[in-house]
């Protein structure tokens, strides 16, 4: 399970120090892919099959399930690691979630998420405001 904030630089070819919490996890191979708000979702190898069935039963006859899998299948790249725990983000991917060099990764349980910071602030200073509110009316239990 992925969880926690990092903060880390994407230098000038467009690598990126993956937090060794993570890399365990995202295991050898990993997908890398646009995920939703601008941000890149990364998936470890089991997780992205299991989410590939799930858009495969997507009814491929409605319009915004077939924009949606285009625009996440297009997007995904296999990755790995090099010896220092870098992985290599492709350029449309970071043109995409605007990954400059100041990123934030960030675990969401299945998946990683690397932010552009001032995205990922931006966002998380939007959201902070309506946490409770979104709390009530998604989960039926207290936290």
């Amino acid at each position: 399970m992925f969880m926690g904030e990092y903060q880390h630089s994407i230098d000038e070819k467009g690598r990126l120090i993956v937090p060794s919490k993570f890399r365990e996890d995202l295991g050898t191979t990993f997908v890398l892919t646009r995920g939703l708000d601008q941000c890149v979702f990364g998936y470890p190898m089991e997780e992205w099959k299991q989410l590939e069935q799930k858009l495969k039963a997507l009814p491929f006859t409605k319009k915004d399930a077939r924009a949606f899998t285009r625009f996440f299948f297009s997007g995904a790249a296999e990755s790995q690691l090099d010896k220092q725990g870098r992985v290599n983000i492709s350029q449309p991917l970071r043109s995409y979630a605007k990954l400059e060099k100041e990123c934030v990764v960030i675990g969401v349980s299945s998946r990683i998420e690397i932010w552009s910071k001032s995205i990922w602030e931006s966002y998380y200073e939007e959201s902070e405001a309506s946490f409770s509110e979104i709390s009530e009316s998604l989960l039926d239990f207290d936290l």
